[in-house]
């Protein structure tokens, strides 16, 4: 099946439009992972096909749509330093300034299959120790994705992904399952809320700033208006004081926001 031109550029625009995306020089990658959803549907062509995504008031077809397009490559333990900051220079920080209130707002934005957020919960752990019962240290994770988000409140992984986390995690924070995989514990998994979220939405429905923000290797996708948008309201809602964290392989044009940069990846709104 062939996708025309006018078909690839309504398409391009209808995922740009509504969730931020850019699929201009990714008509390869439309078609390789559509093709045969559509011709199995029977779908005889895509402008059908997204005839049907529009008027599909049910969301299946988006939901669907999104699964299929969007890659969600993530490990434990992903780019380590952003950790290592969180838990030598964030978190003592964040202790002594929020002594009073004992709340700790952290959002793992785009948090694929969990393993990010489940990371963080384990570091507040460790680090929070017998404090833990007083503090409200719940950890927001959200994504577009029904299907990762699925398997990131399951929390089940395979052993081979958890052999760069610590020893001490891997007895104190997970449970074998069989020879193959393990599961996050409750304690852990009660300490992540996990919701479907667009990050294109124009209203975010957040009643109080994030102390820490972690969005990264996602606005790879986005295209630099889109980014920028997307920064500026990370900003509005990041506490003063707050950081935000994006990938090594992204970067923030610094002329055009107000946050300051601390090291690679990583800023601060003062």
């Amino acid at each position: 099946m062939k996708i025309t031109h006018s078909e690839f550029m309504r398409f391009v625009v209808y995922v740009k439009e509504n969730f931020g995306i850019n699929l201009m020089h990714k008509k390869a990658l439309i078609l390789g992972r559509l093709q045969n959803h559509l011709i199995q549907n029977q779908f005889q062509n895509f402008s059908q096909y997204i005839e049907y995504i529009m008027i599909d008031h049910t969301g299946a077809a988006v939901k669907n749509l999104l699964n299929k397009l969007t890659t969600n490559h993530t490990y434990f333990m992903r780019e380590t330093e952003h950790f290592d900051y969180y838990k030598k220079i964030i978190l003592p920080e964040l202790f002594v300034k929020e002594r009073k209130t004992k709340d700790l707002r952290i959002w793992s934005a785009g948090c694929s299959s969990g393993e990010e957020a489940y990371t963080l919960a384990m570091i507040q752990n460790d680090f929070l120790g017998d404090q833990k019962k007083l503090w409200d240290a719940k950890i927001l994770a959200t994504d577009i994705s029904d299907k990762v988000l699925t398997a990131a409140v399951n929390g089940i992984y395979l052993n081979e992904k958890l052999v760069h986390l610590p020893e001490k995690w891997k007895k104190n924070y997970f449970e074998k399952i069989d020879y193959e995989n393990s599961k996050v514990i409750d304690a852990i998994r009660n300490e992540v809320i996990f919701r479907r979220f667009n990050l294109m939405n124009k209203i975010f429905p957040f009643k109080k700033k994030f102390h820490v923000i972690f969005c990264r290797n996602v606005m790879i996708y986005f295209d630099a208006a889109t980014k920028k948008a997307l920064i500026n309201r990370f900003y509005e809602f990041t506490e003063s004081g707050g950081y935000l964290f994006i990938g090594h392989s992204e970067s923030i044009n610094r002329e055009e926001t107000a946050y300051k940069y601390i090291m690679p990846a990583v800023y601060r709104k003062e």
